[in-house]
């Protein structure tokens, strides 16, 4: 009697709780044997090695992927430019503040340089919405990305073009503009409004002012503001 055929294994890696969520809605559908892990402990050499994983995806995921990952296994990771356009951090707000109102879910072969591996594919998609909604819209896209690799192995291509990197924003930078049109109060809170970002922001006296959820109608913002004690330097 011929023994069952072992089904091929993946990894996907990422921290967010609507990636999370995304794994355990589309998982099923999928081919092969697939396990997640939410940690940047979880993902360590010794551990992958065990597993021996096709591929590893990489959702979201804040941590640099040691070398000796990236070497032995073909890991591939999704950023929300159209590389290599916007290689760097913080792409979401660094698109939405130049002015940005669709970009590109590109899907990397990961490399020792930030964003610059070869290309399995694009998908467009809207910048509109809050930056929380924006991202649960990008970890669906991410598994159509994922279907297609997994379905077709397709080689990546070298990107082609003059890169151009974004800076990754610092929490300073999320204090609210003091000039501007009233649409780019409107981005800058929006594009800041997601779990785990520190949100758009006014200090005001022993007191910082947090703004989210916000609305532009007819030319008027409204937002929703948390109140809390400033920290004692």
């Amino acid at each position: 009697m011929n023994k069952p055929q072992a089904q091929t294994k993946y990894v996907v890696a990422t921290i967010k709780s609507w990636n999370h969520q995304a794994f355990d809605s589309f998982i099923q559908e999928l081919p092969g044997e697939w396990m997640l892990l939410k940690t940047r402990e979880e993902l360590n050499l010794e551990r992958l090695e065990e597993i021996n994983p096709r591929y590893i995806f990489f959702p979201h995921w804040s941590w640099i992927v040691p070398e000796a990952i990236l070497n032995r296994f073909e890991c591939v990771c999704f950023h929300m430019t159209d590389v290599p356009y916007g290689r760097g951090g913080s792409p979401l707000q660094n698109l939405i503040a130049r002015g940005h109102t669709s970009t590109q879910l590109t899907a990397l072969r990961m490399v020792n340089e930030l964003d610059a591996g070869p290309v399995y594919g694009k998908i467009p998609f809207s910048l509109e919405g809050r930056a929380e909604e924006i991202f649960k819209r990008v970890a669906t896209l991410c598994y159509d990305h994922i279907r297609n690799i997994v379905e077709q192995e397709p080689q990546p291509v070298p990107q082609s073009g003059e890169p151009v990197c974004f800076p990754r924003r610092t929490p300073d930078l999320s204090v609210l503009p003091e000039h501007g049109e009233v649409e780019a109060i409107y981005d800058h809170i929006r594009m800041l409004d997601a779990e785990g970002y520190p949100k758009a922001f006014l200090d005001h006296g022993d007191f910082q002012l947090q703004f989210s959820h916000a609305e532009l109608e007819d030319g008027v913002l409204s937002a929703q503001v948390t109140i809390t004690r400033k920290l004692k330097q």
